[in-house]
């Protein structure tokens, strides 16, 4: 995904203003529909059908930084869901014009994602690990971790690798947790200190022993640079506001969310459904999925305490509707008391510029 470059120190940041500029462009937005009807048109009959829409799905997902079909449960639910904007839920074809339209909604839907939490595209050469090994607050750093590191029976190696897994990309480490990174980086580096057998381990060995290992890893990082997607999001309450100031969005959000989930025969809904129908709202009130960030469930499940929102009794759908806005608000003012920050780093396996072919046209 080719998108949105601005050079900073290096750094490619993908901030969605490309995307704007390409689906903004009435004319040079016509070409690429164009172009990319044709390509997959296979049948040349002017209409797209689900199988033919296959290939767009699947790159709209590697667009969205998604695993690929079917390898994770998790999100394939977002493939159907994509594949279903398309078609409107039924198996007929699409026309070139709703072919356009969708795909205009999504591509700033993502542009807008990107606007709002930039993704920077960070080459990381061990370089900066090796400053970070210079620097003199390494020692006091790493005499922190290792007071975290809890591994009573665990050799030098085990120590090493929990301390490589607590470092992050600000101080020059790729993410360690990531089985490429693990097997092609740290792993051949952690034969320098594969003569060590003291039990307990102890902080003067660690220190010692750690940096050799740290100076092997820049090394092969040198040899072989690992690119890292870093993104960093800070949910502060804003996106919830903007809604709740919105009625006319707010009721039309409510209702998409009353639609996924059932009722019973008098038309009441439990309040069970309250998280189901909350992750539908979450994209539009700037929140993360539920489940997805830790801190984000705690402020969840204190707000649904409060208002004995897991009680499981029935209740009417604008009493429902009236509970999820107030849900709704009271994380509003949680997190304007205390935003949370988190930030994630993914390793890229592939040419970014190829890792896309739906994109690829955003290349400027």
């Amino acid at each position: 995904m080719e998108e949105g470059k601005k050079k900073s120190g290096g750094d490619q940041v993908m901030d969605g203003s490309d995307i704007m500029e390409l689906v903004g462009n009435e004319e040079v937005f016509s070409n690429f529909v164009d172009h990319k009807f044709k390509e997959l048109d296979r049948d040349r009959d002017g209409k797209l059908s689900v199988k033919e829409l296959q290939p767009a799905v699947a790159d709209i997902g590697v667009a969205l930084g998604l695993p690929a079909q079917g390898t994770s449960s998790d999100t394939d639910h977002i493939y159907s869901e994509v594949l279903n904007e398309f078609t409107h839920g039924k198996q007929e074809k699409v026309s070139k014009t709703e072919f356009k339209e969708v795909l205009s909604d999504i591509l700033l839907g993502m542009a807008a994602g990107l606007k709002r939490d930039p993704i920077v595209i960070l080459r990381i050469d061990g370089e900066d690990l090796l400053e970070f090994i210079k620097i003199p607050s390494f020692e006091p750093e790493m005499i922190s971790i290792f007071s975290e590191i809890d591994l009573p029976d665990g050799s030098l190696q085990d120590y090493i690798i929990k301390a490589f897994e607590k470092l992050t990309v600000d101080q020059g480490m790729p993410p360690a947790s990531d089985s490429w990174v693990m097997s092609n980086i740290v792993e051949p580096a952690l034969q320098s200190c594969g003569g060590v057998h003291e039990q307990p381990i102890s902080q003067e060995t660690f220190l010692v022993e750690f940096k050799k290992v740290a100076e092997g890893v820049a090394q092969h990082l040198k040899e072989q640079p690992v690119i890292v997607a870093h993104s960093e999001n800070t949910f502060d309450g804003s996106g919830i506001k903007r809604l709740l100031s919105n009625k006319f969005e707010l009721d039309k959000t409510l209702d998409v969310a009353l639609k996924n989930v059932p009722k019973d025969q008098q038309g009441k809904i439990s309040k069970e459904y309250l998280r189901v129908a909350l992750d539908v709202v979450a994209p539009s009130a700037g929140l993360p999925p539920v489940g997805a960030v830790d801190q984000m469930d705690k402020v969840m499940t204190d707000v649904f305490n409060m208002l004995d929102a897991d009680d499981g009794k029935t209740v009417k759908e604008d009493e429902f509707k009236k509970l999820l806005a107030e849900i709704l608000g009271s994380i509003m003012l949680q997190l304007e008391g205390n935003s949370i920050s988190v930030s994630a780093n993914s390793v890229v396996h592939e040419p970014l510029a190829s890792s896309s072919t739906l994109l690829q046209p955003f290349a400027s």
